[in-house]
């Protein structure tokens, strides 16, 4: 990116030091004792604090002088109407508002202490759940060494919150210690980075944590905590003001790149695409191909670069052909040729009559019934092993198809392995929606909280049905709806793991063994699939025993970040605009 060659404003003769006389200059003395030109260095990009700059040209450097894959923020604008005007093309004000708490209007919690590990993060393997959760949330995550290395850097603390049980890291924050940083005479600190997993089913942890820092900067001494928040996230903003902060008119000044580009580029895709279309058109503007929307709520687009358009249904493209997509459609047939490529499959039949059915149920004793047509687990009962849950499964999946078929139950982990362009590109398990108990709420509310926290987390797409399967299955462990689950507990309330069911989706592409990644690809090429989404029923991922369940024409390529599953689908149908930094 070009930068301009330094120039001094003429206008900008002296620095704001205090941010209490907001338009005041600063006092001489105060010039002297404050460090200048800080930037402070956060792993995702630096934090420019504008207050400490005397000269405008070199803070727009600052920010303008970032690495690939990072985010340059800089705070605190004294005039930032004149520092966009330096270079237009380049630098935009954030679409943020910044929030301010003073620590002597903080009141602690009267709640007891969460029921998780609060502390600073320590060791790679945290750090490596911390950027995994970063990508989960499409925020940039600090870079390789990183935390490693800032132990030298006092100013910037990362504190963690921990899963009591695994040790895991459930969500993380940042905070930057202004007096440390560059010794600010307003004795302050800022909040930056706060990010919690998705995933995780324990409620409160991004409060917790923001309490945590509050609490840990009260003890050393400073009077305010700032955060910057999106003018949008409304949720985020109700918990900063019910925490007692008030917006403040400070500004961000940052970069236009393509990891900030949706924050300045003009007309969005429509806003009834979900997001396994958006994720593809997304990558597909961050290089340049033009998108046609044809239909937004189907997720129906075209594709178009260097003379060629390419029409999508999300992730089935023209390249994948009729008669595949159309075998791939029907799970009995689909069975049939993968058994045929000598993969390992379950036993399976076609529903025949209430005899066959039967007999076929005494020689297995533990059923799946699907219909042979259908998707995201609809009409499929799992774990049947009576007469009479068999004729209730039957029926309920003949809703969705005339054919229905009788299979083997295959224990284990559920697992999803994304092949594009036959080669294996990502690996997830997924596990059935669960709940945990509190001691205090019912099975029945425990649910319908964790759905609302899985559909926010998905943007509509997982949610927990209050239908008769989960009825069946709160049953088969032992409950009902009504009773109230003993605090610790974890339940299972569904036995499929699927997504759209409120299931919950874990990354395990670097353990996948080789054996199960060769049958992927084995499956794909049988099916003549060049993109698909085959599920595996395995013991282990590091183990080379499976058996393959189905194949989708249609995967959802948005549930296996952070994996490239949008870049490598772009790659195919545009090698031309292929990047460099995607897995061999």
């Amino acid at each position: 990116m070009s930068v301009r060659s330094g120039r001094a404003d003429p206008m900008d003769v002296h620095r704001m030091v205090s941010l209490k006389n907001w338009g005041d200059p600063p006092k001489s003395d105060a010039v002297e004792e404050m460090k200048e030109n800080v930037a402070v260095d956060c792993g995702w990009g630096t934090l420019a604090f504008g207050q400490t700059f005397s000269c405008m040209e070199s803070l727009a450097k600052a920010v303008l002088s970032e690495d690939d894959a990072q985010r340059n923020v800089a705070l605190y604008l004294r005039d930032p109407h004149v520092l966009l005007s330096l270079y237009p093309q380049n630098l935009f004000l954030d679409p943020s508002h910044t929030f301010r708490l003073k620590m002597d209007d903080y009141r602690p919690s009267a709640a007891p202490p969460p029921p998780f590990e609060i502390r600073p993060l320590a060791g790679q393997k945290e750090a490596k759940q911390v950027r995994t959760i970063y990508r989960k949330r499409g925020m940039v995550p600090a870079r390789k060494g990183y935390y490693r290395q800032s132990s030298q850097q006092k100013s910037v603390h990362t504190f963690v919150a921990l899963n009591s049980r695994s040790g895991d890291v459930m969500g993380q924050v940042m905070a930057v210690d202004h007096v440390l940083a560059f010794d600010d005479a307003d004795n302050g600190c800022s909040l930056w980075a706060l990010a919690v997993d998705p995933q995780t089913p324990t409620p409160g942890v991004g409060r917790a944590l923001v309490r945590y820092v509050i609490e840990h900067f009260m003890a050393k001494g400073r009077s305010f905590l700032d955060l910057s928040v999106m003018h949008d996230n409304l949720r985020a903003i109700g918990l900063y003001r019910k925490l007692g902060f008030e917006r403040v008119n400070v500004y961000c000044l940052k970069n236009k790149n393509p990891i900030n580009e949706p924050l300045f580029t003009g007309e969005e895709p429509p806003e009834e695409l979900n997001i396994y279309a958006r994720i593809i058109i997304d990558e597909a503007r961050r290089r340049g191909i033009a998108v046609e929307v044809i239909h937004a709520s189907m997720g129906l687009f075209n594709l178009s670069f260097g003379g060629r358009t390419i029409k999508c249904w999300e992730s089935l493209s023209e390249l994948t052909p009729a008669t595949s997509m159309s075998i791939c459609d029907r799970k009995d047939i689909t069975h049939t040729i993968l058994k045929k490529a000598g993969l390992k499959v379950p036993d399976q039949q076609v529903e025949s009559g209430k005899k066959s059915n039967e007999a076929f149920l005494k020689k297995h004793g533990r059923l799946v019934i699907k219909p042979a047509r259908g998707e995201q687990g609809q009409g499929i009962s799992v774990d049947v092993s009576t007469k009479k849950e068999l004729a209730t499964a039957i029926r309920k999946a003949r809703q969705q198809c005339p054919t229905v078929l009788l299979e083997t139950l295959s224990l284990g982990e559920d697992l999803r392995i994304i092949v594009i362009d036959y080669k294996v590109i990502a690996a997830s398990v997924r596990r059935p929606a669960s709940v945990q108990g509190d001691g205090v709420k019912s099975i029945r509310q425990l649910i319908r909280k964790q759905s609302r926290r899985r559909e926010a987390a998905t943007h509509g797409e997982s949610r927990i049905p209050m239908d008769q399967e989960t009825t069946r299955c709160v049953s088969k462990m032992g409950y009902n709806m009504d009773d109230v689950l003993r605090e610790g507990v974890t339940l299972a309330v569904r036995k499929t793991a699927n997504l759209h069911t409120g299931g919950t989706i874990h990354d395990v592409t670097e353990q996948l063994h080789p054996a199960l990644a060769k049958a992927a690809r084995s499956a794909a090429q049988a099916l003549e699939m060049p993109v698909t989404g085959l599920d595996f029923m395995v013991q282990s991922v590091s183990e080379p025993e499976y058996v393959i369940i189905e194949a989708n024409e249609r995967p959802g390529l948005a549930n296996h970040e952070p994996q490239p599953t949008a870049e490598s689908f772009i790659d195919l149908l545009f090698p031309r605009t292929r990047t460099e930094n995607l897995i061999a």
